[in-house]
């Protein structure tokens, strides 16, 4: 397509085509530009795929994206906006402001790191928590927790990656760490894994689970998980009656909301369908986005 292209850096994370669905799809393994924006609201859409690509593979070919159009931190819902400009060092992970009715906010995993960012995030109110879901979404979150005051979390299971986090979270029952936001342990993408639910709506999900647009439906990465698919398996029978969201707000794959009861209804789904999987070979291409 004239005026933009994606380089042979793109590493398929899928970022870009959840931020600008019609405009950048799935070409050989790989993203490429389909067309071009027909209005205002689909060139929002480009720009926040170009500023949220953790390899900055999509490019005007007259040269690099124009600042100005950098639309992050971007309001998802009343209480969550998208971080964008997703890090390398997480495999390009997405990460979230978890805005707080005192007026304060929190971070969920953390976007690439630089200062101009961490002062354009804050912005949407003072920031008392950086919370890691698990150890592949580590990075950064000790420079983002000190510029910002605020308290590092990990799971013991993945303490290792972030030693000095302030508070670790132990065990496998849930645990309120602050109001409205409660903490769930679900072993299985890795030790440590955990998923953050807020105000009975949001779930952080980290890469236990996402919305996969080819199946229309929850999904688990289970070509791509790390310590045992059957502890998965075991964690989503656990929580699965627990669980009241509208929200999906995972790591990796993409986002979408339903009403508590349809969540409810496939979480339970997704649970027993993860019981029939057993463990295989990593490979990240087999991941259906």
């Amino acid at each position: 397509m004239d005026g933009w292209y994606v380089d042979d850096r793109c590493t398929n994370c899928d970022v870009a085509r959840q931020l600008a669905p019609g405009l950048i799809g799935e070409v050989e393994g790989k993203s490429r530009i389909l067309r071009a924006p027909k209005d205002a609201a689909e060139t929002r859409r480009l720009h926040a795929a170009v500023f949220a690509c953790p390899t900055r593979s999509i490019r005007p070919v007259s040269g690099r994206p124009d600042p100005a159009q950098d639309p992050f931190p971007m309001a998802l819902d009343d209480a969550v906006m998208i971080c964008g400009h997703n890090s390398p060092h997480t495999a390009g992970a997405n990460s979230y402001l978890l805005l707080r009715p005192s007026g304060t906010a929190m971070m969920v995993d953390t976007p690439r790191w630089s200062r101009e960012l961490a002062t354009r995030y804050a912005e949407s109110g003072p920031i008392t928590d950086v919370l890691l879901t698990h150890r592949d979404h580590a990075a950064h979150g000790r420079r983002y927790a000190d510029h910002f005051g605020a308290r590092l979390w990990i799971h013991e299971g993945d303490l290792d990656a972030a030693p000095d986090a302030d508070q670790v979270i132990r065990g496998i029952e849930p645990r309120e760490i602050a109001e409205g936001v409660t903490v769930h342990p679900l072993p299985g993408h890795t030790r440590g894994s955990v998923l953050y639910l807020a105000d009975g709506r949001y779930c952080f999900s980290g890469d236990s689970f996402y919305w996969s647009r080819t199946t229309g439906d929850l999904a688990v990465a289970d070509s791509v998980t790390w310590y045992s698919i059957e502890e998965l398996a075991r964690s989503l029978d656990r929580v699965a009656g627990r669980l009241r969201f509208e929200w999906i707000l995972p790591g990796h794959g993409d986002r979408h909301r339903l009403t508590t009861d349809q969540m409810s209804r496939r979480l339970g789904a997704l649970a027993d369908r993860t019981g029939l999987l057993r463990p295989r070979p990593v490979d990240f291409s087999a991941v259906r986005w």
